[in-house]
């Protein structure tokens, strides 16, 4: 599924590795610089998963985790420190962490862990989403409809996929922007509306039954 991450971290250059690193994986990155910013960031938009480093200006890693444990804010969160001492490992599980990785590390520890993280927050079951005779295989990304293979942008896709996932739920437009663009998107942009014509026109136009449907006023839903 396509994942929305906030990463906390000061070193502005482990920053841009990581933030580049995700993106090219398929996850939308936010980025804070330090704990003030990043517990206010934390709190407003609903995350996937937080990588929270430790040591961080305005307000140290633990406060920042602490404080969002005490708000009830439940997203996995794994926390980066330089320190390699086990007291501070404790620390941070103790505060609410769900995974510890000491710098350094290999990018590729980083993604597995990132991955059992949000894993673990979800049901475990088929990678196929299934909507009437909609095919949506979230591990390959291939989506049929009819038996059909239907090819889409990764724009489109993560669209699309985030529609399957709530399907029979209204979705405002500014939650599927939030959802598949970091913080410094437009939220004015009408660009969901365009995207949403190009699925319908990929995936409703030849058949009947149609599944792509507006809310109006609000957004859009996926609907049996």
């Amino acid at each position: 599924m396509y994942m929305r991450v906030l990463l906390i971290e000061d070193d502005r250059d482990l920053s841009r590795v990581l933030k580049k690193g995700l993106e090219e994986e398929g996850y939308s990155v936010d980025v804070s610089y330090d704990g003030v910013d990043g517990l206010y960031m934390a709190g407003e938009i609903a995350y996937d998963a937080i990588i929270l480093d430790v040591m961080l200006p305005g307000l140290d890693g633990v406060s920042v985790l602490s404080e969002l444990r005490r708000k009830g804010v439940l997203t996995p969160i794994m926390m980066l420190t330089a320190r390699g001492r086990l007291d501070d490992k404790v620390r941070g599980l103790d505060s609410g962490a769900d995974d510890y990785l000491t710098k350094p590390f290999e990018f590729d520890e980083l993604l597995a862990r990132l991955r059992a993280l949000i894993r673990r927050r979800r049901p475990v079951g088929s990678s196929v989403l299934r909507i009437h005779d909609l095919e949506i295989d979230t591990a390959r990304k291939e989506v049929k409809r009819d038996g059909r293979p239907i090819g889409l942008t990764p724009k489109e896709y993560a669209l699309l996929e985030y529609l399957a996932f709530n399907k029979n739920t209204a979705l405002s437009r500014r939650q599927i922007t939030e959802h598949i663009y970091d913080e410094s998107f437009d939220l004015d942009s009408n660009i969901i509306d365009v995207f949403i014509n190009n699925l319908r026109r990929k995936i409703d136009r030849d058949h009947p039954k149609k599944l792509i449907h507006t809310v109006r006023g609000y957004g859009y839903m996926l609907r049996e």
